[in-house]
């Protein structure tokens, strides 16, 4: 029996090691054993705009990866700082692989594209009009909100723009794949019919997670021996706010409470020269490590943070680095109100802070610092609920289920024209 070929764009994917990149190579992993896969993305160079060793920026170049077919693409490549640097990035991907599957002839039976990026959303909608077949849009963010909530573009007749162009792209899709209630809520109120909208949470591979590797950096290794930690560990940008875990580690400078912040991203650079003008010696920033290294990490940390700004938009967001805590045992300080908020609580996994209050963090963690027991119950609630609700391989066997639904229903609708049209009189 012919396997379905599923086809999907995504402008991350390993061994770049976002939540985005986890996404797609996690459900993948469990989508070829019923079908194919093939991925159409970048050469790997984010959070740093720097190709990653092992690889160059060439016009095509292919590989697989445990069973994926890959095709990465030439691109504009440029660190993740600038509206209109990152929007060229993101155009030429967009303009490069409509280009390569109506070039290569690549056959493919269904199409998904994922946001973010936007333009990555774009390309899918005119690959499925050109080619003409099904169309899942995977919704990771609400675009163009994410960048105004953060100031990265004020001009409100490109906004305007930017909004039609959002809404065309939602009432293209066959199907919208978002990752959490709250996108759905939002765009059923700005009327996409619910019914078009499943949500499929973000989660994790616990096996992922609990084969650690020993941590290569000797600096991180030496930080980590010491004291009572906080980690937090992801994209160090300007939705994160990681301002206010250095303002928490400045309050607690006299303790043996220690931050590590592990990351890279756009605002990096600034709060390290923050960190070394205040002098602190008790929070350091450690460049992005690999996955397994991620988890030996978290495993040594005693909490686990996770930030954003305290925008009403990150409400809507359910950060995917909690379900790596929460499968660690360690307890969630989390700072982002709203849905995320919700799942620690109904997980009984670890505490809510106001987001960018460091009075409040200083408060929560000391709380913590101060009641082992808690953090021990913590986690191990947090471990359960996690496995219970938010375990990959159910996720993503949730998803196939959706995309062989999709493909049948796109197969039938083919059949009912190609009916009409035969029966029309001559």
């Amino acid at each position: 029996m012919k396997k379905d070929h599923i086809l999907f764009l995504t402008h991350y994917f390993p061994p770049e090691v976002n939540a985005p990149a986890n996404r797609t190579y996690e459900h993948a992993r469990e989508w070829i054993k019923e079908a194919d896969v093939t991925v159409i993305t970048n050469v790997p160079n984010h959070p740093d705009g720097r190709v990653f060793p092992g690889y160059k920026n060439r016009l095509i170049q292919k590989e697989v990866i445990d069973g994926i077919n890959v095709v990465r693409l030439w691109t504009f490549i440029t660190p993740n700082e600038g509206f209109l640097l990152r929007s060229l990035n993101y155009t030429v991907y967009m303009l490069a692989a409509i280009i390569y599957v109506l070039i290569s002839g690549i056959r493919f039976d269904l199409l998904i594209a994922t946001t973010p990026q936007f333009f990555c959303g774009l390309a899918g909608k005119y690959i499925a009009r050109l080619t003409r077949k099904p169309f899942i849009l995977e919704l990771r963010d609400l675009w163009p909100e994410s960048i105004i909530a953060v100031g990265a573009v004020k001009n409100k007749a490109v906004i305007r723009m930017l909004y039609r162009m959002e809404m065309g792209l939602y009432k293209s899709a066959d199907r919208i794949v978002s990752v959490t209630r709250s996108f759905k809520d939002n765009l059923t109120m700005r009327g996409i019919t619910p019914g078009k909208i499943d949500v499929i949470f973000n989660g994790v591979s616990p096996e992922t997670f609990t084969n650690g590797r020993e941590i290569k950096d000797k600096n991180i290794r030496e930080f980590l021996r010491e004291g009572f930690i906080v980690g937090y560990i992801g994209t160090i940008g300007m939705a994160h706010s990681i301002k206010t875990l250095i303002e928490a580690a400045e309050r607690l400078k006299e303790s043996p409470i220690r931050f590590i912040i592990v990351g890279s991203g756009a605002e990096r650079e600034k709060l390290e020269r923050l960190i070394r003008e205040k002098d602190l010696k008790n929070v350091r920033i450690f460049p992005l490590q690999s996955k397994p290294e991620v988890a030996s990490i978290i495993k040594k940390v005693d909490v686990f943070c996770v930030h954003l700004k305290n925008d009403p938009l990150f409400k809507t967001v359910i950060p995917s680095k909690i379900f790596e805590g929460m499968i660690m045992k360690k307890p969630i300080l989390i700072g982002v109100n709203g849905e995320a908020r919700m799942i620690i609580e109904s997980a009984n996994g670890g505490m809510y802070f106001e987001p960018e209050n460091a009075v409040d963090l200083v408060e929560k963690v000391c709380h913590y610092y101060s009641c082992e027991s808690e953090r021990k119950l913590h986690g191990e609630n947090g471990f359960r609920f996690v496995l219970e609700k938010f375990d990959r391989k159910k996720l993503a066997a949730e998803y196939m289920a959706l995309i062989r639904t999709t493909i049948l229903m796109s197969s039938q609708v083919k059949a009912e024209k190609q009916s009409r049209n035969y029966l029309k009189p001559v």
